[in-house]
């Protein structure tokens, strides 16, 4: 069996470039109603607020990467 060493690889990386955002987003939802019997009694639950934060990513570099 033949072992095969490779040759040291010491990669030419550019300059990494990174920009990100993040923005928030609340939604509210309606309220809900119940009706209770007896006695006849109405109970209002308010309505859910989801927020959520989508972001929003760019990576790349300053130069042309040399393969």
């Amino acid at each position: 069996m033949a072992s095969t060493q490779l040759a040291p690889c010491e990669p030419k990386c550019p300059q990494p470039l990174a920009s990100s955002t993040n923005e928030p987003c609340v939604v509210a939802c309606g309220d809900s109603r119940v009706i209770i019997y007896p006695p006849p009694v109405v109970v209002t639950f308010p309505g859910p607020i989801l927020t959520t934060y989508p972001q929003q990513t760019v990576v790349g570099a300053t130069e042309p990467s040399e393969v």
